[in-house]
């Protein structure tokens, strides 16, 4: 990894800007896959009569994550990135700490709803940050790098969320959510130079967010790809969302479901590194629809055998099927958010505010509904990956046809003002 001559004058060395970057977004990694062995014993703790209803405590913190977007990502443009991370970090703080004390699940759920809320500022500040300082595969070459590095911590959640189980209880894996907290937001603050040049910083008033909405809207192709980002994340929300039930109820795996959580996560870190090294010559729309293209030929595999042949495969089985589909998401994501953000680098932080939300909140309503019909069964899952799948790869083609007028029409008018 070398320094790319789109660099907007950082004193960091790319090595150590990817990790801190990796270091913020792995925050809310860090708190969905810690709690995630702990399910079954909070659900207990707060005598949930539905034992369906621990999967909010997943779906409250992608609520917050969707509409705290809205919020940090304009105060980013008007203060300033780095003071985003600091306001955001003091609301996740305080999620933590009413999460760690929850005496009944509405009280969870609001503590997770605030993790949300202040986990948003560093996945929005993150990608303005990287839109500040890079463009299109270049960026997206940067955020694989980021996502591989920032894998680790999905990767040895769960491990270190049972063994903080085991050692001190569900409430401290909390504490630890907020220890990780503050050494990104220390870190952050000793280290990276403010990106948002004060030339570039914009007021926060109703006419200018809703000026900088109506520019976001005009980019039809950005919308097309936001909306197949939004499918491509309602898969991954929906494995998060039914992961340890699915290996707890059929597969009887539960002190090890860390493990497996963990080969999987492994997986993804892998296809990072791989999309960072090629991303820039196999181009950014053939990637999204190779990548495409294989889940949606896995999923549907995999679903036509859990109908015809059996539908309770062999966990060797069922593994490698989701290490193929979860081998292509990390060539939708970073490279689906850097077509998305390329024509808006001069407003990022509310352009990857609205992208973000609205990938969030499209992903959490499509988690949900899959989530309900959970059966015991592998069917939803895999359906939700084969079906979703191919409606992110339409909005893909749409979104480059669309893109391409847009060029052609933006060169026309140029062309037109040159001879006028």
């Amino acid at each position: 990894m070398s320094d790319s001559p789109r660099t907007a004058g950082a004193s960091l060395g790319t090595v150590e800007f990817v990790a801190l970057m990796a270091t913020l977004t792995s925050l809310t990694a860090l708190s969905i896959d810690a709690v995630l062995p702990a399910f079954t014993v909070i659900g207990k703790d707060l005598q949930l009569e539905n034992s369906n209803n621990v999967q909010f405590i997943i779906s409250a913190l992608f609520l917050g994550l969707s509409v705290g977007q809205f919020f940090f990502g304009p105060v980013s443009d008007r203060f300033g990135r780095k003071s985003a991370v600091y306001a955001g970090s003091i609301v996740f703080a305080l999620g933590a700490i009413l999460a760690a004390t929850a005496t009944s699940l509405p009280m969870m759920l609001f503590g997770r709803l605030l993790q949300g809320i202040g986990a948003s500022a560093h996945r929005t500040v993150v990608m303005a940050i990287v839109r500040d300082k890079y463009v299109g595969a270049e960026m997206a070459r940067i955020l694989s790098f980021v996502t591989a590095v920032f894998i680790i911590v999905p990767t040895l959640a769960p491990l270190i969320g049972q063994g903080i189980l085991f050692a001190a209880g569900w409430r401290a894996i909390f504490v630890i959510m907020l220890i990780m907290a503050s050494v990104g937001c220390i870190w952050l603050a000793v280290r990276q130079p403010e990106t948002l040049k004060p030339e570039n910083r914009r007021t926060i008033t109703p006419k200018v967010l809703w000026q900088g909405l109506e520019e976001v809207v005009s980019h039809k192709a950005t919308l097309f790809y936001t909306a197949a980002s939004g499918f491509v994340f309602g898969t991954m929300m929906t494995y998060l969302s039914t992961a340890q039930p699915t290996f707890a109820d059929i597969y009887d795996v539960h002190e090890t479901f860390p493990l497996y959580f963990s080969g999987i996560a492994v997986v993804f870190g892998m296809a990072s590194i791989v999309n960072g090294r090629i991303v820039r010559r196999i181009g950014l729309q053939n990637m999204c629809r190779a990548a495409l293209g294989i889940q949606i030929v896995a999923s549907l595999a995999f679903a036509l055998y859990l109908l015809f042949v059996d539908s309770t495969p062999a966990l060797w089985l069922f593994m490698t099927y989701l290490s193929c589909a979860f081998f292509c998401q990390p060539m939708l994501n970073g490279n689906l958010n850097a077509m998305s953000m390329e024509p808006l680098g001069h407003i990022a932080g509310l352009a990857a505010t609205l992208i973000g939300a609205s990938t969030t909140f499209i992903a959490l309503i499509l988690s949900v509904l899959v989530g309900r019909f959970y059966d015991q069964t592998l069917l939803p899952l895999s359906f939700a990956f084969c079906v979703f799948g191919g409606i992110a790869l339409v909005l893909v083609v749409l979104g480059a046809r669309v893109q391409k007028a847009e060029k052609i029409a933006s060169s026309n008018t140029i062309s037109a003002e040159a001879s006028a």
